[in-house]
C-alpha cells in the first residue's frame, strides 16, 4: 500500500519519543514492501523534499504569521503568550502539508494513496483536512493526550483538535491498554480504538555491542567506581516524568545503600528546579546531572553503564525508555499508578518479573523500589535478562510494524465497503 504519513518530528529533527517512534516504524513498514510519503516540520535548514533511505520525505518551508494570528484566536490561544509562535508553526505545517499532499502529490503527480495517518494533535489538522477533501481512510495515532500531558488541564484548543480528529478518523491507534481505557473514559468511541505498542531495535539496544572500557570510561566521567551502583534516569525533565520525587527519594536510598549514585540525563523546564533540589538536599556528590539531549549511541552507552534504570512517571502513555533499558538487560523501577503504559510490559512479580512498579507521586515508594533491587543485585540482574527476552519476543519493530499494517489493512477494507 501507499501511505501518507503526517508526523511532527522526523529525522534528522528528533526531540522526543514521537520522533524516535517515527524514525523506527517507517523503515520497518518500508521493509514490509509498502511505500510511505512523510510530511514533517522544517526548521528552515532542511530540504523541502528528498528521498531518505527509500522514504519520500516532505518538509514544507514555514512562514511566521504569529503577529497576525492573535487577530483570529480564541482567548485560550492568547494565553499561550510567546508559545503562539509554536502554534503558528504547527498550524502552517498542517495547512501546507495537506495542500501539498492533495494538490501536488495526488492531483499533479498522480500518486494513488491507500490511506493517511496522522500522529497526535501536532499533525491532526492535516489528517482532518485531507479526510474531508479526499475521503481516504484516516488513522489517527494518539501517543499522548493534552489532558494527560498537563495532568488534567491543558489547552482547550488542543483538546478540541484531538477530539475532532478522533471523531473524523476511521480508526484510532493508541500505545497501551491504560491509554485505551483513558480515551474511552473521556468519550472517545471505543469501537474505533486499537492498541499497538511501541518497539525497540533489539539489534541496536544490545549490551553485547558495548566495550567494557567504554562503559568504565562513562562511569568514571560521573565519578562512579566499579564497586558503586549507578542508577540512571533518562527523559525529559518535566513534571509528568516524576523527576523531582526521584531526587527526593535519594536520601532514603543513600541511607541504606551509600554506594549508590543517581545519574540524570535529559533536558526540560525543570533543570533549575532539579539542580536547586539536589543542592538543598546536600546530594551533590550522589546525584549527577547532564542536561543534554545526547545521541542514541551515547544513550545506549548510559544504559550499558547503569545497574538500575528508573522511570517514575506519573503519566506515561507507553514509556519507550523502560523498553530500551530492558533490551539492554537492565532491571527497571517504573511509575505504574494512573495512566501508565509501563503496566503493559514491565512485569512486577512472579517468575517473569522484569522490574518494580511504584507510585511516581510518592518519593518513599520510589525509594522502596530502588532499594528492593539494590538489596538483591543478583536477582535484579536476572530481571534484566528476562526483560531482554521479553523485548525479543514481543517488542521488536518488525513485529510492531506488521501489527500496525494489519490494522491499516482492516481500515482500508472497512472504508472500501462503505
Amino acid at each position: 500500500m501507499r501511505i501518507g504519513y503526517f508526523v511532527w518530528e522526523y529525522p534528522p529533527r528528533i526531540v522526543g519519543g514521537l520522533g524516535t517512534y517515527a524514525a523506527n516504524i517507517c523503515p520497518a513498514i518500508l521493509d514490509l514492501g509498502h511505500d510511505i510519503s512523510v510530511f514533517t516540520m522544517n526548521d528552515g535548514t532542511l530540504k523541502t523534499r528528498e528521498i531518505v533511505k527509500g522514504i519520500d520525505v516532505n518538509r514544507p518551508m514555514l512562514a511566521d504569521g504569529s503577529n497576525i494570528l492573535p487577530l483570529f484566536l480564541t482567548e485560550d490561544l492568547r494565553r499561550w503568550g510567546t508559545g503562539i509562535k509554536f502554534f503558528n508553526d504547527v498550524l502552517i505545517y498542517n495547512i501546507l502539508s495537506a495542500t501539498k499532499f492533495v494538490n501536488e502529490l495526488i492531483k499533479k503527480e498522480g500518486y494513488e494513496f491507500d490511506m493517511i495517518c496522522a500522529h497526535d494533535w501536532l499533525s491532526a489538522m492535516a489528517g482532518i483536512m485531507i479526510k474531508q477533501e479526499t475521503g481516504l481512510p484516516f488513522v489517527f495515532h494518539l501517543h499522548s493526550t493534552e489532558w494527560g500531558r498537563s495532568l488534567g488541564g491543558g489547552s482547550e484548543t488542543v483538546l478540541h483538535i484531538e477530539k475532532t480528529a478522533a471523531d473524523v478518523a476511521d480508526r484510532i491507534i493508541t500505545v497501551s491498554y491504560p491509554m485505551e481505557e483513558d480515551l474511552i473514559r473521556h468519550g472517545f468511541e471505543a469501537d474505533k480504538i486499537r492498541v499497538c505498542w511501541n518497539g525497540v531495535r533489539a539489534d541496536k539496544y544490545d549490551p553485547k555491542r558495548l566495550a567494557n572500557e567504554d562503559i568504565a570510561a562513562l562511569r568514571n566521567r560521573y565519578g562512579i567506581n566499579p564497586e558503586e551502583r549507578m542508577i540512571l534516569f533518562v527523559g525529559r525533565l518535566t513534571a509528568v516524568k516524576g523527576i523531582l520525587n526521584l531526587v527526593k527519594a535519594m536520601p532514603t536510598v543513600i541511607s541504606k545503600h551509600p554506594d549508590a549514585k543517581l545519574v540524570i540525563l535529559g533536558k526540560g523546564e525543570l533543570e533549575r528546579t532539579v539542580s536547586d533540589l539536589i543542592n538543598r538536599l546536600g546530594m551533590g556528590d550522589k546525584v549527577k546531572t547532564r542536561f543534554e539531549f545526547v545521541s542514541e549511541e551515547e544513550r545506549i552507552l548510559h544504559y550499558g553503564a547503569a545497574d538500575i534504570c528508573v522511570a517514575p512517571s506519573v503519566y506515561e502513555p507507553f514509556g519507550i525508555i523502560a523498553l530500551e533499558a530492558m533490551a539492554m538487560e537492565k532491571p527497571v523501577v517504573v511509575g505504574a499508578r494512573g495512566i501508565s503504559g509501563f503496566r503493559d510490559f514491565v512485569i512486577p512479580s512472579g517468575h517473569d518479573q522484569t522490574g518494580i512498579h511504584v507510585d511516581g507521586n510518592n518519593s518513599a515508594d520510589i525509594a522502596w523500589g530502588i532499594n528492593s533491587l539494590l538489596d538483591d543485585m543478583e536477582g535484579a540482574r536476572e530481571m534484566g535478562k528476562r526483560g531482554r527476552r521479553r523485548v525479543e519476543k514481543y517488542f521488536t519493530w518488525d513485529k510492531i510494524a506488521a501489527y500496525t499494517i494489519r490494522i491499516y489493512e482492516d481500515v482500508i477494507k472497512e472504508v472500501g465497503k462503505k
